[in-house]
């Protein structure tokens, strides 16, 4: 069965692709290099990067963590649960904050 699909999509790919034209990406290619260039020529501010690893890690009691990204639920990002388990920092793959377990013993 998904051989037969496969064939399908196969066949309607190479007939479409007979009848239609070819975008230009020049426009958006432009519009990611004038971007990154507008990063990358001011040397005085800091890469949002270096700037979220300014913050120090934040301590937890718990073994699990939901991080937000920010408390006004607009501002954030989706939760996302992090697993304190592990000796280093747990880093949150949306804003870049970084947890540890705080042990109290």
């Amino acid at each position: 069965m998904a051989s037969s699909i496969l064939k399908n999509l196969v066949k309607f790919s190479s007939s479409t692709a007979t009848t239609t034209t070819t975008r230009s990406f020049s426009l958006v290619t432009t519009q990611i290099s004038n971007h990154t260039a507008k990063w990358m020529q001011d040397t005085s501010k800091k890469s949002p990067m270096e700037l979220i690893n300014e913050v120090p890690p934040i301590k937890v009691e718990g073994r699990i963590v939901a991080c937000e990204g920010d408390t006004d639920p607009a501002l954030g990002h989706p939760i996302e649960y992090i697993c304190l388990d592990l000796a280093k920092p747990a880093v949150c793959k949306y804003c870049g904050l970084r947890y540890v377990q705080d042990h109290h013993h």
